[in-house]
């Protein structure tokens, strides 16, 4: 754990209050986008040995093959990389264990001294909130080095996906010991399935120079960045996806939070913050009824 005070975790995300992030965001989604050749494999070769990025694990791990760094970024892995655990609920991503557990009320634990609200989280809407009353949450962290599509830790069927626009800070851990209801402030978007075990919301959070986010039924979400909420609706049996398939991806990396209501998951006692995870390994099993799937 960090034995950083709460005092320089503030003082070092001060720098993120005063850049222009949304200007330095759109010239990083630029940048990324955009393709030069042997420059852009010279930038892909220089992040691989920066960040020890592992390409044995990529389907292809020709860099040079790569047309733009979000080409490499989001770079789909060989097929036997990540087989899926035999467990109810799988990690979705590779990354990070930033916290996992209770939600206390309606109070989601970011670090110490921070929390913020269900409400907050999913765009302000009360009703969504409330079924996550006393549930249980885990965010996840994606780090540069990490293998950056999402997948589903359990099967699900779409019912609402929400825009919500905010601020693009980091989310590294620095950053969420520093800025208050970080991952309630930033730009994200919320993804409502329901799943045998009853509904479950996964959120894919935002950050500086994270170019776009990006959903498997919707393509790229973001930009364009209105400025206001916006939100659309599924039919049923128009979007399922089964337990490990791929259901959205960021373009740079950034972070997941997902809900669930109460009684439903109980975490693996290995998941712990800090810890490294891989996608599909085991998160944890289902509690009651919900149990016999």
């Amino acid at each position: 754990m960090s034995s950083s005070s709460p005092f320089s975790d503030r003082l070092a995300v001060l720098p993120q209050y005063l850049i222009p992030k949304q200007a330095l965001t759109a010239f990083a989604g630029w940048v990324a986008g955009s393709q030069w050749g042997s420059t852009t494999t010279g930038i892909i070769d220089w992040f691989v040995k920066r960040y020890n990025v592992n390409m044995a694990e990529a389907a292809n791990p020709d860099t040079a093959s790569y047309k733009s760094f979000n080409e490499f970024f989001t770079r789909p892995l060989r097929g036997d990389a990540r087989p899926l655990a035999a467990a109810h609920f799988v990690s979705p991503v590779d990354g990070a264990i930033s916290q996992c557990g209770p939600i206390e009320g309606d109070q989601v634990f970011q670090a110490k001294g921070y929390s913020y609200s269900t409400r907050a989280l999913v765009g302000g809407d009360a009703a969504l909130a409330a079924q996550f009353q006393d549930g249980q949450f885990a965010t996840l962290y994606l780090s540069p080095r990490d293998y950056h599509r999402i997948h589903m830790p359990c099967a699900g069927r779409l019912t609402r996906m929400i825009y919500v626009p905010g601020d693009l800070f980091s989310v590294n851990p620095t950053t969420a010991r520093g800025v208050p209801g970080l991952f309630a402030r930033n730009e994200r978007v919320v993804c409502v399935f329901e799943g045998v075990q009853g509904p479950f919301v996964m959120v894919l959070v935002g950050a500086t120079i994270v170019g776009s986010m990006a959903t498997v039924w919707h393509g790229i979400v973001n930009p364009p960045r209105p400025g206001t909420v916006r939100e659309w609706t599924y039919e049923v049996g128009s979007i399922t996806l089964t337990q490990g398939e791929e259901m959205g991806r960021f373009l740079l990396g950034s972070t997941v939070v997902m809900l669930f209501p109460k009684g439903v998951i109980q975490f693996n006692p290995d998941w712990t913050p800090t810890r490294p995870i891989v996608m599909g390994e085991g998160m944890g099993k289902a509690l009651g009824e919900a149990q016999g799937r």
